[in-house]
């Protein structure tokens, strides 16, 4: 069946089995071309490329792609670049009502840094959510709210910097400029030599 996505707080989309099916076919059909041309591993992170179809495109925004048949399609800006701007990537890492900076920062440390975090200690505190009647705050915000607490601090120091990166990219990797209406902050620093980015470009 149909699974409803609240994006970002302010829209419901639905995630369908016909956009699933896409996510996963441009990760499958991209990761295939790499291995099969012999690419370089690099460009996994940064290729300015996908494999897209006309539903696919239609959910990130890029024009002039037609059909239901999967082809290479350049971006036509730097918003996305290899696996870590596609949607089933950015899906896999969100939960069903939000973003994840947790869940993303994660997975970089995990799959692309080798560095996995330590698990979470027990007792650990929830995720401060918005409660109703108060003002919508950002996932960001929330986010340093719940690190504020030295328990959390130590894991979330590491992950939830790489993870801001990211918060661009709504639940189901649609692009977009606000949270909670407010402008996304997407800056952080690697872990480790302090290196600071603006963003999933600079990222």
């Amino acid at each position: 069946g149909d699974i409803l996505i609240r994006a970002g707080w302010s829209s419901v989309r639905w995630l369908d089995a016909s956009l699933r099916t896409a996510l996963r076919t441009e990760t499958e059909r991209f990761v295939e071309h790499i291995v099969r041309n012999d690419r370089s591993v690099v460009d996994m992170l940064n290729a300015d490329y996908t494999f897209l179809n006309e539903r696919l495109a239609r959910h990130y925004g890029i024009p002039n792609v037609g059909g239901a048949e999967f082809r290479k399609v350049t971006y036509p800006d730097d918003r996305r670049r290899g696996l870590l701007g596609h949607g089933s990537i950015l899906t896999l890492t969100s939960h069903a009502i939000r973003t994840s900076p947790v869940f993303r920062g994660k997975w970089v440390l995990e799959n692309v840094l080798a560095t996995p975090p330590p698990p979470p200690p027990a007792n650990v505190p929830p995720f401060p959510e918005t409660k109703g009647g108060e003002q919508p705050r950002t996932v960001r915000e929330r986010m340093e709210q719940h690190r504020k607490n030295p328990v959390c601090a130590a894991c979330h120091g590491q992950m939830d910097p790489l993870g801001f990166a990211f918060e661009n990219f709504d639940g189901v990797g649609q692009w977009r400029t606000t949270d909670a209406n407010a402008p996304i902050d997407a800056s952080g620093t690697f872990p480790g030599g302090g290196v600071k980015f603006t963003g999933p470009v600079d990222f």
